[in-house]
């Protein structure tokens, strides 16, 4: 028998490694095919195209899994902002483009600030003269935002735009908890600081409230603000017309400006032929943002002096998982462009709502030590909060979007108690045996004494303390002022700048621009890191996550409202420096 299942294990070991190298070799052959097609595919007067079906992220990893889980049905696979502001930005200037086509807009798979990102790219676009058109069956709020930025907007006669402004909702676990018999022990600075307030309340507190209506009501501002000034429509006649639920059918969308026209898809075609100067009823010349981004050759590729842009995406953990922010990994990352001498200026592309206030902490004193050798700007995109901000105020420079949620400086811990639900739910008892006194602290089977609960708290407040003073020091801030505004309150970026927690709103471009004047550079290149791993070292590596992401995908969306429980728990009572929840604003 052992024979038996040993031979079994070996054959598994072999067959799953095999596939791994075929997989990687097709993956890496098509990849190949298709980057030299694209570029023979590029033919004067063409047209590119930018689809939002898909997620946008900072920057796409060298993932060959994505190809595989599409194939087999899985999550399609994200487009990188880098690729897509680098793309326009070439396009503009690029002979073989005569405009841009925004098409299959629908749901926007992207935060508000990377969209703001991309509208800026696009207005910069436009300067050059050439076109921008958009059409869609239909334009979730998001995706219209974008699409306003065109020079025309078209949609289906028989489609809809939906705009219905901001709400933001949270899933409170506090009725199941009680029902299990589970109690959550917190601790927290911050009267702001609601991660935990789904696992003590069933509904918002005040303090909670007030800050979501804050943020959002800038964010939404800011949103109606643009869209009204391009599509020439007053603010308050819009609000009211979304208010009063006017925006019922295309008509509807049309007699408010809102749109240009309403066109089939063979219209548009024929429109788009005679603004790009190419044949009627003939085939036009596409191009999508894959395919174009390939064909984007790298500025100065022979500089001797480098720029770096640093991503930093994802929850910040002691020690995780890929597409995450591990402390250690950042760090050692910081360290090592600090000590290369060819780098001369600093991006930190932050995009993270916080995490372990241990690995932010050693994020943090890498960056304050590459400040003091060189120029180092940060960039925030969607989200730059609590530990995302943590590592971000050493900075000599920060930017970000209006629609940027940041700040939340605050720490919280939780624990739980599940001697109830052990007990008179399950009949189990727990008994220990112990040298000392809490040798079982933070144990499920037991509440926290008040001298343990005490205990605890005092590393929280004592990692506050930490936390704000960094904030003073970077954000040259008196301390008094950093803790009216910290508590664990999240702002918008709009009210970051006011509050001095941001220097200047813009995107990764403007940050790369600031970054350079500080260098003084003039001649430069720029490299993006963290280096990447070649396709078969990551295929090899990670070969079980696409069936995970495949199981992920068949269940829909059910088990995603239970996640933020679920990380909750794996926290293990360690202090966070997080954003205050998990919020769905749509």
């Amino acid at each position: 028998m052992f024979a038996a299942t040993l031979g079994t294990l070996l054959a598994g070991v072999v067959i799953s490694t095999f596939a791994a190298i075929v997989i990687g070799a097709i993956v890496s052959a098509a990849s190949l095919s298709f980057s030299v097609s694209s570029m023979k595919a590029l033919k004067d007067n063409s047209v590119l195209t930018l689809s939002l079906n898909r997620p946008i992220v900072d920057r796409v990893d060298n993932n060959p899994i994505s190809l595989l889980q599409n194939l087999l049905g899985g999550e399609e696979s994200p487009l990188g902002l880098n690729d897509i502001l680098r793309s326009i930005e070439h396009a503009k200037n690029d002979s073989k483009i005569a405009g841009i086509l925004l098409t299959n807009m629908g749901d926007a798979g992207a935060g508000i600030a990377t969209l703001t990102e991309i509208r800026d790219a696009l207005l910069d676009f436009r300067l050059s003269g050439k076109f921008i058109v958009s059409h869609s069956d239909y334009y979730g709020q998001r995706a219209y935002y974008l699409a306003s930025v065109a020079d025309k907007v078209y949609m289906n006669p028989e489609g809809s735009l939906d705009l219905h402004g901001l709400g933001a909702s949270i899933m409170f676990f506090k009725g199941a908890l009680d029902k299990l018999g589970v109690e959550a022990q917190v601790i927290r600075h911050g009267k702001f600081k609601s991660a935990v307030e789904p696992y003590m309340y069933d509904k918002m507190s005040a303090e909670n409230r007030e800050q979501i209506l804050s943020y959002t009501g800038a964010i939404w501002e800011h949103m109606i603000g643009d869209i009204a000034e391009q599509r020439q429509v007053e603010v308050n006649k819009l609000n009211k017309a979304i208010n009063n639920l006017q925006l019922n059918d295309a008509e509807a969308a049309l007699s408010l400006n809102l749109l240009d026209g309403l066109r089939q898809r063979s219209e548009l075609f024929d429109e788009l032929a005679v603004l790009s100067r190419q044949p009627e009823n003939g085939n036009l010349n596409l191009i999508n943002i894959d395919a174009y981004s390939k064909t984007v050759t790298p500025r100065s590729a022979t500089a001797k002096q480098r720029l770096a842009i640093v991503y930093a995406e994802g929850e910040i953990l002691d020690g995780g998982k890929e597409g995450d922010i591990v402390g250690k990994e950042l760090a050692a990352e910081l360290r090592a462009v600090r000590r290369d001498s060819s780098i001369k200026a600093v991006v930190l592309r932050v995009n993270s709502p916080g995490g372990s206030a241990l690995a932010s902490e050693l994020i943090w004193h890498e960056m304050k030590l590459l400040k003091e050798t060189k120029p180092l700007v940060v960039s925030m995109g969607n989200v730059a909060a609590s530990g995302g901000y943590y590592i971000a105020c050493p900075a000599s420079y920060i930017f970000a979007s209006p629609t940027t949620i940041t700040g939340s400086i605050g720490v919280f811990g939780v624990l739980f108690n599940a001697k109830k639900l052990f007990n008179t739910k399950l009949g189990l008892t727990v008994d220990v045996a112990s040298t000392n006194d809490h040798a079982d602290m933070g144990s499920l089977y037991r509440p926290l004494s008040k001298p343990e609960y005490d205990f605890i708290l005092h590393q929280i407040e004592k990692i506050y303390g930490t936390f704000t003073q960094h904030v003073a020091d970077g954000r040259n801030i008196p301390l008094q002022e950093v803790n009216r505004i910290g508590e664990g309150r999240v702002w918008s970026g709009v009210d970051a700048k006011r509050l001095n927690l941001i220097d200047e709103f813009g995107g990764l471009k403007l940050a790369v621009e600031k970054a350079v004047l500080l260098a003084n550079m003039e001649d430069y290149r720029i490299v993006e890191l963290p280096t990447q791993k070649d396709r078969l070292t990551f295929i090899l590596e990670n070969f079980g996550q696409a069936a995970a992401k495949l199981t992920k995908k068949s269940t829909g969306n059910v088990l995603e409202d239970y996640e933020p429980l679920a990380n909750l728990l794996r926290m293990n009572g360690k202090a966070q420096a997080r954003l205050p929840y998990d919020v769905s604003m749509e």
